[in-house]
């Protein structure tokens, strides 16, 4: 090459941010799920075509942290710290997938080697640390696509995989149009022998109408609509109140009283339009997180106020409430309670998933010494340990709070367990305003919902304090949706289904098989290129960045 290496070096990093950058575009607000492979391709070329591994990792981090800052812009209501610490924790991860995809572009059919580390780096962000932060997974771009469907063959993994597969296959395009072959710094003597027989741009054509073929393909993969009448009822009317909330930002629930009168009020408005003829009545009223924030077990007052509305609107409600734990002295939960307009609380779910640093302090005695913020969450909640399945009415739902509509062993474990649609209760009220933007976070959760949807083959409800309230058919697609900021309420008829898909059956066997295949594949690059390197010495075109790359 005659450029010299400083062009090469702004060029790299200008692909990381930008890559970053589209990526986040993918995601809602904007939602151009389209662009998520045109992201990956541009990260991936600003790590592949960088000298060393280290080098590959800062990139991965700079494209991950550009990313990370624009999709989570929402956290920035608790503090700009606190937004900033988030980005680059998981920015991390995208360092790591840097480094794998450096290593594995050395193997032959690089690009899916390099969409299996995108499932390397999903899979172990999901989960580490406290549990991991799936927010932001390539798959939860995807809720309008059409490659949405795969999530019925084998979850939110593999539409990861097949979207990051399409975007290494578009870098390989554009690598190969400019005469640049990573393999080639190898200099194994067999590898000559794999090199295409077609010319770069007709290889290049090729692999660009592959990556749309990905994209597309799944369009032919069938999404179930219908309900099924071997478990039960085929059906069932739901009734989804959005209470609103008096408040906005830190303070958006601090009025805890007033929070739970606006889910009565509402609840008794619906039941007088029922009354009167105006709407169809609900067989079930779901409520969302933090509907009451005073705990209806102990509080007396709380009590009343939900056996009112359940008496004026005749059917059981799930409410979402904090209470005491009786297991966990000092503790709260936060759970969905079945409410009967005759016996009162019955049946409830413990949230298994507690958000850390939200609803509870790792390391509390420690951190809230120098963190003062940390005063904001004076109780720690503890976690439930069994899945969310109520009887709430005619239907046995699947039943998740809030941020556990990312993780996948929550929801599946429900569904599993017999839940027949999915009901997902939320409190986002501190993260919403009517700014332009500024629905961003509910509205990346909803994506992830539609993304469950499809994946389980169960109709999604959600029900938020202040928006977004929304009817998620079993297809992903949204049916309903409340007005954002208001009071309202929606009243749909959602198929209840009992069939599994195969992504139920399956779980996390594809994800973990990919994560091995992958591991093995990285010690294969490293190994041949370590036999190799006595080779590579002095050998090739001057200029060559992979000739004196270095694994150590």
């Amino acid at each position: 090459m005659n450029t010299s290496p400083g062009v090469h070096v702004v060029a790299r990093v200008l692909l990381a941010v930008v890559g970053g950058a589209l990526l986040a575009a993918a995601f809602p607000p904007l939602g151009w799920w389209w662009v998520a492979p045109l992201a990956v391709a541009a990260l991936t070329a600003s790590t592949v075509t960088t000298k060393r591994t280290r080098g590959a990792f800062g990139l991965g981090v700079l494209g991950g942290a550009t990313f990370f800052l624009f999709l989570l812009s929402w956290i920035r209501i608790l503090g700009p710290d606190a937004w900033i610490a988030l980005a680059v924790v998981c920015a991390l991860w995208f360092g790591l997938l840097g480094v794998l995809t450096r290593v594995l572009v050395r193997l032959p059919y690089w690009p899916v080697w390099v969409a299996g580390a995108w499932i390397v780096q999903e899979a172990l962000r999901d989960r580490i640390p406290y549990g991991g932060f799936p927010w932001g997974r390539l798959a939860y771009s995807q809720g309008d696509a059409p490659t949405v469907s795969f999530a019925s063959l084998a979850g939110a993994a593999l539409v990861t995989f097949v979207v990051a597969l399409a975007g290494a296959l578009l870098c390989w395009a554009a690598l190969r149009l400019v005469g640049w072959n990573p393999a080639a710094a190898i200099r194994v003597p067999s590898e000559s022998s794999r090199a295409p027989r077609l010319g770069p741009t007709t290889s290049a054509i090729g692999a660009v109408l592959l990556a749309i073929g990905l994209c597309l393909v799944g369009i032919a993969i069938p999404r179930p609509v219908d309900g099924q009448s071997e478990g039960g009822p085929a059906s069932a009317r739901v009734a989804l109140i959005q209470g609103s909330v008096p408040g906005s930002g830190l303070n958006a629930m601090a009025e805890r009283r007033a929070v739970l009168n606006n889910h009565v009020r509402e609840t008794q408005r619906l039941a007088a339009q029922v009354v009167a003829g105006e709407v169809p009545a609900p067989e079930l009223v779901i409520w969302p997180e933090n509907s009451t924030d005073i705990d209806p077990l102990n509080d007396r007052a709380a009590r009343e106020a939900i056996s009112s509305a359940a008496g004026a609107i005749g059917v059981p409600i799930l409410v979402g409430a904090v209470v005491r734990s009786p297991s966990t002295p000092g503790t709260l939960w936060n759970v969905g309670i079945v409410w009967d307009p005759v016996t009162g609380p019955g049946d409830y779910y413990v949230k298994r998933h507690p958000v850390p640093f939200g609803e509870y302090i790792p390391g509390r005695s420690v951190l809230q010494r120098f963190i003062s913020r940390f005063d904001q969450v004076p109780y720690d909640f503890s976690p439930g340990d069994q899945p969310g399945v109520l009887q709430v009415g005619p239907a046995l739902l699947a039943d998740v709070i809030c941020f556990e509509i990312a993780y996948d062993d929550v929801v599946r474990d429900a569904v599993l367990a017999g839940g027949r649609a999915i009901s997902v209760q939320t409190n986002n009220a501190t993260y919403t305003t009517d700014e332009p933007g500024g629905a961003a976070q509910s509205e990346q959760q909803a994506a992830m919902s539609q993304v469950r949807a499809v994946e389980h083959g169960r109709a999604v409800m959600i029900a938020a304090t202040s928006g977004i309230t929304a009817y998620i058919d079993p297809a992903g697609e949204v049916v309903e949706q409340a007005p954002l900021l208001e009071a309202s309420s929606l009243v749909v008829d959602v198929p209840l289904r009992d069939s599994f898909t195969i992504a139920d059956r399956v779980g996390h066997w594809p994800e973990w098989l990919v994560f091995l295949i992958v591991i093995g594949g990285v010690s294969l690059s490293v190994i041949r290129h370590r036999r190799a390197e006595p080779q590579n010495l002095g050998s090739g075109p001057a200029g060559d960045d992979d000739l004196h790359d270095s694994d150590g």
